[in-house]
């Protein structure tokens, strides 16, 4: 692909992230991205934390072309894999992943995919990380006592016209899916334009 696709909320974002996941993070591991659109945040962070390995991952092929285009310089990303999160197996094409991951990191899907794959998100994470491993969400959430931000109250009215299935969703009932996962909420990072990076672990 000439000319990877382009996100600016991905260019706006993607250090105020980095910031975070380094105080996360140890120096070393793998990470499973999911969801990695275009292949933006896979290339910046992957570039700045070299003691990580850096699996892409997406179920739409234009988007897999993004990826490769984006990572194309960038050593230790490996080969974007398709990947839908409501399959029992991951990834869907080729071999089933063998070796656990640290890192499973999921940007800006839940509020823009039908709720069940909230519920396929969590039981994967929790198929695939490894002892002491971290699953790291980012977006949107409506949280109960937390005043909603107007930007985010327009942004839930205008997906849930586009899509009736999609919409920012509620942190306490994504925490109760994590919670019959085996996961639990363990950190909760205020980023800019009324985001939330959440850290989920066993």
């Amino acid at each position: 692909m000439p000319n990877p696709l382009h996100s600016p909320a991905a260019e706006r974002n993607r250090q105020p992230i980095l910031e975070v996941l380094r105080t996360l993070l140890p120096a070393t591991g793998h990470a499973l991205e999911v969801a990695s659109g275009t292949g933006q945040h896979a290339a910046w962070f992957a570039a700045a934390l070299p003691g990580w390995t850096w699996q892409p991952s997406d179920p739409l092929d234009e988007h897999l072309a993004s990826i490769s285009a984006w990572c194309a310089a960038v050593p230790n990303v490996q080969p974007p894999v398709r990947l839908d999160v409501l399959a029992p197996r991951w990834p869907g094409d080729g071999p089933a992943f063998a070796t656990p991951f640290n890192l499973v990191y999921c940007a800006n899907m839940l509020h823009i995919a039908p709720w069940a794959c909230c519920a396929g998100l969590m039981q994967g994470a929790a198929r695939h990380l490894a002892p002491g491993g971290q699953l790291v969400t980012y977006g949107p959430y409506l949280e109960d006592g937390v005043p909603t931000a107007p930007s985010n109250r327009d942004f839930d009215a205008s997906l849930r016209e586009r899509n009736p299935a999609w919409g920012i969703r509620r942190l306490e009932d994504v925490a109760q899916m994590a919670a019959t996962a085996g996961l639990r909420l363990a950190a909760r990072h205020a980023l800019p334009a009324n985001n939330l990076l959440l850290a989920w672990t066993r």
